[in-house]
């Protein structure tokens, strides 16, 4: 199986912030987006895979700024990381000023998704390559974060956490 760059899975979704989109301030509902981000998320992991993905979890979500009524926002979703079945996928989210059009970073977040088989059943997934120093930065991460998963979740001891040990190596 052939490794693809997380451009290969970049997917950027980009709309408008509608009056049914918000809250009694006038800013996006943070659950709209959290669909937004997992659509966006879930083309990246398509196409990095091939198959069919779902939602395994939501990692981190950091909602830094309010997105305002009327706001143009952009959602960007790419592969940080490829395991066996299961993906990394990172996000950024955009919002652009209406009088400027300038853009700022509003939001971040990491969704793993699984692929699967028309039964459900896990399958294996291509290697991921990173290219940029973002993206091997978020590669290593990216390992560190599925071993401290592991180890909170109770499936892996912390001994065996290598990534996370090395951390804190003097």
């Amino acid at each position: 199986m052939d490794a693809k760059t997380p451009s290969e899975s970049r997917t950027t979704l980009t709309d408008l912030v509608l009056p049914s989109e918000t809250n009694p301030l006038n800013n996006l509902f943070g659950g709209e987006l959290l669909a937004r981000m997992d659509r966006a998320a879930s083309i990246a992991a398509r196409r990095h895979s091939r198959r069919i993905v779902v939602t395994a979890s939501v990692n981190h979500v950091a909602f830094n700024k309010a997105i305002p009524l009327g706001s143009v926002v952009t959602v960007e979703a790419a592969v940080s990381r490829a395991f066996n079945s299961s993906m990394e996928i990172f996000i950024d989210v955009w919002v652009e000023d209406r009088e400027s059009g300038r853009r700022s970073k509003a939001n971040e977040a990491i969704y793993t998704f699984v692929a699967v088989d028309e039964t459900g059943v896990p399958v294996q997934i291509p290697p991921l390559t990173p290219e940029s120093e973002l993206e091997k930065d978020r590669f290593d991460a990216a390992l560190r974060r599925k071993q401290l998963s592991l180890v909170l979740a109770g499936k892996m001891k912390p001994a065996d956490a290598t990534e996370l040990k090395a951390l804190f190596k003097d």
